[in-house]
């Protein structure tokens, strides 16, 4: 109904001969401004140099609206036009929902195209925390977002195994192993505590004995400590992820960009384009020509290069690979490399309005009044297993995606275990709950229920009390929703909808009977609450949270 609305806004703009300027319609805040508003007056007043209502007066004078779809258009404040539909109109649009079933809220837009999304990318050093978790649940749901509008995605983990910290792992577990051994240790500063190194360390035992040295080898050939250590990290690493039902299709190595010659080629392409010199032993790149207050060192005089450099290596070898988008998903601490990678990519050629990068900030857990605390010094980290083993994987999901990236999060562990309305989870997926129960009731007492034998009932025009209309309004919503977070990479959007959904079926159910001694009332409202089962039960799969059918 909003493309009517596009198209007839469109055709009174041609017609009098106002410029084709672009223009979008929106949810107004207020119900009683209507179902969709418009701003596009106050941009052509603007540009003409004339009164916005002697403009909105024009053009709904030359609107030829079918009063089947639009109720009425209203002229508002400066010059807002705002549309109401026609409540027939909302109901035979409803009708879609029980057609697509399943596929309701899914499009083609970004058909053929590809996009990358790279988001976890923590080396294997350990188990993740707890704090890894909003990464890994805003990326999950980005990638089922980008799939509901068409996008083929590629989900990629990016990680170094080699360097300091994986030199400073393999130390560590070599203190413990020594220690499990009965030797004394000397544990490295600032070494890795946490107990999942000890494990490690009497797995090594336990497999290899107690005569090992710190240069031992494995079979083939490598410090043995470092890859067992690896290997360990990475193999746990993917099983929580598994938990979350996140599978990457691939994991890219940093060091293959050094060992493919990948990061020579880019310093190669960077010097033709006497975008790279050298002062004082270090190697400089020109930053200055993109607008930055000074140049960034890509290479240290002791010949070891910055994160800048393997990252735009990377980044443009994910362009050569032939995506259409690139999704990168950082925690706040990242936020000062972007804009050098960002200008490497527009040095090398590429569109850097092609990469998208969603910055998160941190994350704090309380248990009701106790702040859940953390301390790598006295090795007491809170794993994202732990999490997951508290709340149930459902509620880590909810509670990471239900507020935006760019916002601090608390995380209420205690809120989040609660069974009743006061948990925003619980209070959606009993609306699920609830409406299965319906539906089992209405099969018990021989009501037509499945999709398809909905849509032959001819009497859906029975759907009119408001509480019902404001309900399918809602519903209708659903793919535009779906549409703009996907496109925003805004999965908060989602929960909100949720809520919206929940309440206005609450608000159904607690004032209209579903099932009645008025047989074609029943079925009409039976199929409202499969509708709204329909979006609940969609929405659910995108954030990987389960549809209950009993609570």
């Amino acid at each position: 109904m909003q493309n009517y609305i596009y198209k007839q806004l469109l055709l009174a703009i041609k017609k009098l001969n106002y410029p084709l300027v672009e223009f979008h319609l929106e949810k107004p805040r207020l119900p009683t401004h209507g179902d969709v508003s418009c701003t596009v007056v106050l941009t052509l007043a603007k540009m003409l140099s004339k009164p916005p209502r002697e403009i909105a007066s024009a053009i709904v004078n030359n609107l030829l609206l079918d009063n089947s779809i639009i109720k009425s258009v209203e002229i508002a404040g400066a010059g807002f036009l705002n549309f109401r539909f026609a409540d027939s109109a909302i109901i035979e649009e409803s009708k879609n929902i029980l057609k697509l079933n399943n596929n309701f809220g899914k499009s083609d837009l970004k058909k053929n195209k590809k996009v990358n999304l790279e988001w976890v990318s923590a080396n294997p050093t350990g188990p993740l925390h707890s704090g890894h978790g909003r990464q890994v649940c805003l990326g999950g749901v980005i990638a089922n977002l980008l799939e509901w509008i068409g996008y083929d995605v590629t989900r990629e983990y990016y990680f170094n195994n080699a360097g300091n910290q994986m030199k400073l792992l393999a130390d560590s577990i070599f203190a413990r192993y020594n220690e499990v051994c009965g030797l004394k240790i000397n544990f490295p500063e600032n070494g890795y505590q946490g107990l999942y190194i000890q494990t490690i360390a009497e797995e090594i035992k336990n497999k290899f004995g107690s005569e090992l040295s710190r240069q031992s080898l494995d079979g083939n050939g490598k410090p043995l400590f470092q890859t067992f250590g690896e290997e360990w990290c990475f193999e746990n690493i993917k099983k929580t992820l598994h938990k979350l039902n996140i599978h990457h299709d691939l994991f890219y190595n940093e060091d293959s960009l050094y060992s493919s010659g990948k990061i020579d080629d880019v310093i190669s392409q960077l010097r033709q384009k006497d975008l790279i010199y050298e002062e004082e032993g270090a190697l400089w790149f020109r930053t200055t020509k993109f607008g930055f207050d000074k140049d960034r060192v890509v290479v240290k005089s002791t010949g070891e290069p910055t994160y800048r450099l393997p990252d735009i290596a990377y980044h443009r070898e994910k362009f050569v690979r032939g995506f259409d988008l690139l999704v990168d998903i950082f925690g706040a601490d990242h936020i000062a490399t972007i804009p050098d990678v960002l200008a490497g990519i527009e040095a090398l050629g590429f569109d850097k309005n092609k990469v998208k990068v969603i910055i998160h900030q941190m994350v704090s857990f309380v248990d009701g009044e106790e702040v859940v605390k953390m301390s790598k010094r006295n090795a007491k980290v809170y794993t994202l297993d732990e999490l997951i083993n508290d709340v149930g994987i459902d509620a880590v999901y909810y509670f990471f995606i239900m507020r935006s990236a760019n916002t601090h999060l608390e995380f209420d562990i205690l809120l989040a275990k609660k069974q009743s309305e006061e948990n925003p989870l619980y209070y959606v997926q009993y609306a699920h709950a609830r409406i299965a129960s319906i539906l089992r009731f209405a099969e018990d007492e021989k009501i037509k229920i499945s999709p398809n034998e909905l849509l032959q009932f001819s009497k859906l025009n029975l759907i009119e009390a408001k509480e019902e209309i404001d309900l399918l309004k809602v519903l209708l919503e659903f793919p535009l929703m779906i549409e703009s977070s996907a496109e925003m990479c805004e999965p908060h959007r989602l929960p909100t909808y949720l809520h919206q959904v929940a309440e206005a079926f609450h608000r159904f159910y607690h004032n209209h009977r579903v099932i009645s001694e008025n047989k074609n009332l029943t079925i009409a409202r039976v199929a409202l609450c499969l509708m709204t089962k329909i979006v609940l039960s969609n929405s659910f799969k995108i954030l990987n949270v389960s549809a209950p059918e009993r609570m």
